[in-house]
């Protein structure tokens, strides 16, 4: 699997474990994040952002594979981390705009890093509650205002 070479697929989950960890914004310090990481739903709540879709099961267990094989991730008790080696190569690829974050980042793979091969399953009920807690997040409606409390 290692000698494949790095998908898009695998890209698209890195950046949206990056953004979803907080990792991404600027200047913003490791020991400011959380420690523990971010869950499967907030994973997959960033891949939707970026592709308008949420990764298949199979995309994301190929994916956390190949990048905990190279270093770059980890997967501890469901909490999903980017190393320091991970964020070494988030913080030195070429800077675009959003919409190319994920064709920068497997161009920057594919040239400076190798994939891995790890160890690791995403349980099928596990990804379908995850994907079920998401989307019950976007269809909570805004509050509505009653007439008699619309501030006029």
């Amino acid at each position: 699997m290692g000698d494949e070479g790095w998908r898009w697929s695998d890209a698209w989950i890195f950046v949206s474990l990056v953004i979803a960890g907080g990792a991404g914004r600027h200047r913003r310090a490791p020991s400011s994040r959380r420690p523990e990481g971010v869950r499967l739903t907030d994973v997959l709540s960033t891949a939707d952002h970026l592709n308008h879709a949420i990764p298949a099961r199979q995309e994301v267990e190929a994916a956390v594979r190949r990048l905990i094989g190279a270093d770059l991730i980890t997967v501890t008790d469901g909490w999903f981390r980017v190393t320091p080696t991970g964020e070494r190569l988030w913080r030195t690829r070429p800077h675009g705009g959003l919409s190319t974050t994920v064709e920068t980042m497997h161009n920057v793979l594919t040239r400076r890093h190798p994939p891995g091969t790890a160890e690791w399953e995403l349980d099928e009920e596990e990804h379908a509650a995850a994907v079920q807690e998401y989307a019950a997040r976007v269809r909570i409606p805004a509050p509505r205002r009653s007439p008699e409390n619309d501030g006029r």
